[in-house]
């Protein structure tokens, strides 16, 4: 809003996922705007170098979305030093692709705990705090809350599970002047995203999409978009636009996605046998490389979008 002090300055507010791509540029966006910046995710050192890149007030906490005791840990770090948050930014996140039946279950539980269940929990841990700031929840949702597409059934199950959520907390907390917003976003210049092309099948599948659905955007356009719907408390934010136009059609889209895929999948097949990836993106790379030399170790969580 040019000429305007911004909304959100002296404000606080919690991003997660917040170690890389979409959270980091989200933090920067925020912080460039007057926010005060919780910045949570798994890797400390990571979000150290992404707090001393922030012009203004920031402040970082180690938290995995999907625990709660961590979580309540690191919402009392953020009262006691940066004051109580009027905005969440629920955007950790992960994915992992391939046939369901191949699927690692304990990779395809994790991707619905922490895209899903991790939301839910930073709901939780916030919901009191925004309550009392008449304050503003964003859920980071995705095109595969709208339609979804075969090789990615924890992703859409997660996704769809996020926007009902949100659209049931909205309806819950109206009455109390909290905000629910849910971000719609498609290609996002993240690890996570890059990983897709390397694996045949997801780079087939993203290559018969419509020329303007295959187009990645960067993560300063997309986070400049979600922060501007942050400060207007929008009940939605699509980027790129055409997106909302998805919604007068998604009762269509699974049948015009099952037969598409009807036709494709055998032929992809025929070129190079569909493989489960594993977590896509650099916490899918880390989770992969310790895997091999400590075998045991817990799946990586959300900081990839």
């Amino acid at each position: 809003m040019p000429g305007t002090e911004s909304p959100l300055r002296g404000r606080t507010a919690v991003v997660t996922g917040a170690a890389r791509g979409l959270g980091a540029a989200i933090a920067r966006e925020l912080s460039a705007r007057g926010a005060r910046v919780a910045l949570l995710g798994r890797e400390e050192r990571t979000l150290r170098r992404v707090q001393r890149s922030l012009p203004g007030v920031c402040e970082c906490w180690e938290a995995d979305v999907t625990d709660d005791r961590g979580l309540a840990r690191a919402g009392e770090g953020v009262r006691a030093r940066l004051g109580p948050p009027s905005v969440v930014v629920a955007n950790a996140g992960i994915a992992e692709g391939g046939p369901f039946a191949e699927s690692d279950p304990a990779v395809w539980r994790r991707v619905v705990e922490v895209n899903l269940i991790g939301s839910a929990a930073t709901a939780r841990t916030f919901i009191g705090d925004l309550l009392d700031t008449s304050g503003y929840f964003l859920q980071v949702a995705s095109l595969a809350s709208l339609g979804a597409a075969p090789m990615m059934s924890a992703y859409c199950a997660s996704k769809a599970g996020v926007e009902s959520f949100a659209h049931a907390l909205r309806a819950e907390v109206a009455h109390r002047r909290v905000g629910v917003g849910i971000a719609y976003i498609n290609w996002t210049d993240t690890d996570m995203v890059r990983d897709v092309d390397e694996y045949a099948v997801l780079r087939e599948l993203r290559g018969h999409m419509p020329p303007p659905a295959r187009r990645v955007y960067s993560v300063e356009h997309v986070a400049g978009r979600l922060v501007t719907a942050i400060e207007r408390r929008r009940p939605s934010v699509y980027v790129p636009g055409w997106l909302r136009s998805a919604q007068l059609v998604r009762a269509a889209m699974p049948s015009v996605v099952t037969m598409l895929s009807r036709r494709e999948l055998p032929r992809l097949a025929a070129v190079e046998p569909f493989e489960a990836t594993g977590v896509l993106g650099a916490d899918g790379r880390t989770g992969r490389t310790a895997s091999r030399s400590r075998p045991g170790r817990d799946l990586p969580d959300g900081d990839a979008r």
